[in-house]
């Protein structure tokens, strides 16, 4: 992850700032996520039924691809100098454009795209994300990811 101070924010923007390792979506993580957010959906626990669909089998939820989004951060979006704290400030564009099929490897390119100082010491990071699939052309989702890095 580079370090950078904030005064050399502005030569990020529109530069790919690191890409994540590879994340499984395997069926048991499916499972695990259903089971947590009380969608049962047969199409992404029900290996049998959902092999009858267009999708040929089990599917991640959405929201579990994205829920993977921090995790796919760490390490690899860009450090502040004497950053105290970062926070998850949320998502705009949020767009599901492709299923991750259970066994399927996911991961996620970053480019910042905006850097702003909202307060003394409160710089809002914007990175536009977008989350592949290993071996397959259209990305599973893209997004606009919003960052709040606390300085001190």
């Amino acid at each position: 992850m580079p370090i950078v101070k904030p005064e050399e924010l502005e030569s990020w923007k529109g530069k790919e700032v690191g890409v994540s390792d590879w994340f499984e979506a395997s069926q048991d993580r499916i499972n695990k996520f259903a089971d947590c957010t009380e969608d049962h959906q047969f199409i992404h626990v029900d290996e049998e039924a959902a092999a009858k669909t267009p999708f040929g089998g089990t599917i991640a939820h959405g929201l579990l691809t994205l829920s993977l989004m921090p995790a796919m951060s760490y390490g690899v979006t860009l450090g502040l100098e004497g950053t105290v704290m970062g926070i998850n400030y949320g998502y705009d564009k949020v767009r599901f454009l492709n299923p991750v099929r259970a066994g399927s490897k996911v991961r996620a390119r970053h480019v910042l795209v905006d850097a702003q100082e909202k307060q003394p010491g409160r710089w809002l990071l914007s990175y536009d994300v977008t989350v592949e699939i290993e071996g397959i052309e259209t990305p599973a989702l893209i997004a606009r990811s919003l960052v709040m890095v606390v300085v001190g």
